[in-house]
């Protein structure tokens, strides 16, 4: 059986991971002053957003998950006439209208892929499989890379998805933003009431951070830090500490909206390369995506990993 991994683009991983399991992504449109970016993951497009230094601007950005139709032709043109089984992985339903499309467009898929099939002589059915991660950026990895696990150890479709279900439940993603009013315009743009008014004012004055947690598809704060340095101190050292203790899929993965060389210079970034080096988890490094970028700022950074039910302890 062929298999194949399909993504939304604001599930943030390494271009070149993408690239090595062949991960289709589904691009998200974004417009903004005056210009369109396609968010396809593409290095290119995401070094010439940042290279555009849209800043505050971005807040007022226009974004568009890819439609149904889109979906449906990406599906029906390609993907039903080389693989047999693909899994459309997407961040959290509760966040993005992605999901849902892709869940519309699968009715008409199912329905259409035996005649694009028979056309080329392709034999046997097709299966398609739609996985909400219940996450967001770099929190949506884990249960992406626990796919190209199970692919390559080819497990068979029913126990894929059911995994995929568990890493997703028990996924976490973390975010330590670096502008609340950017944050703040940002939601009051969407009518999210998540950021308030005077909480980014203080905090701002103050240079007080929340540290965001995305969990089940529920987001919010956590714990808050003074800086962003020691803010990304905190996350990392937290991080690390999650991956000596036992990790449920051997991946972290850390975004960031910029520049990824800045990584190295964080503080904590070496306590949490160290912790998987010493226990053989992959650390995936990746450019947050425009659309991640837009939503809360350039600068942000975004920790993602799969553990077990715990309290946040920030």
């Amino acid at each position: 059986m062929r298999f194949a991994v399909t993504i939304d683009a604001a599930c943030d991983l390494p271009h070149d991971f993408l690239l090595q399991h062949g991960v289709t992504v589904l691009p998200t449109t974004v417009k903004v002053d005056g210009e369109t970016f396609m968010d396809d993951r593409s290095p290119a497009e995401t070094r010439r957003f940042i290279e555009r230094k849209l800043g505050d601007r971005s807040h007022e950005a226009e974004t568009a998950s890819c439609p149904v139709e889109a979906v449906e032709r990406l599906f029906l043109d390609k993907l039903v006439l080389h693989y047999d089984c693909v899994f459309c992985l997407t961040i959290t339903a509760t966040r993005s209208t992605i999901n849902d499309n892709v869940h519309r467009a699968s009715y008409r898929i199912l329905m259409g892929y035996r005649e694009a099939r028979s056309a080329i002589g392709a034999a046997g059915p097709f299966m398609m499989r739609v996985i909400d991660t219940r996450n967001l950026f770099a929190g949506a990895a884990p249960a992406v890379f626990e796919a190209t696990r199970m692919i390559a150890g080819d497990h068979a479709p029913a126990a894929i998805r059911a995994r995929l279900a568990y890493v997703a439940d028990n996924s976490y993603g973390y975010m330590l933003p670096r502008d609340l009013y950017y944050l703040r315009a940002r939601a009051k743009k969407k009518n999210d009431r998540s950021v308030g008014w005077l909480g980014a004012t203080l905090g701002s004055a103050l240079d007080v951070k929340p540290l965001l947690r995305c969990y089940r598809g529920d987001t919010g704060a956590v714990g808050k830090v003074r800086g962003f340095e020691s803010g990304a101190k905190t996350l990392l050292a937290y991080a690390a500490r999650q991956v000596r203790e036992g990790l449920l899929v051997p991946a972290v993965c850390v975004s960031y909206g910029g520049d990824l060389s800045t990584l190295g210079r964080l503080p904590g970034y070496s306590e949490l390369c160290d912790a998987c080096a010493a226990t053989g988890v992959t650390l995936l490094e990746a450019p947050m995506s425009i659309t991640g970028m837009i939503n809360v700022g350039e600068g942000a950074l975004s920790v993602g990993f799969a553990t077990r039910p715990h309290a946040a302890e920030f």
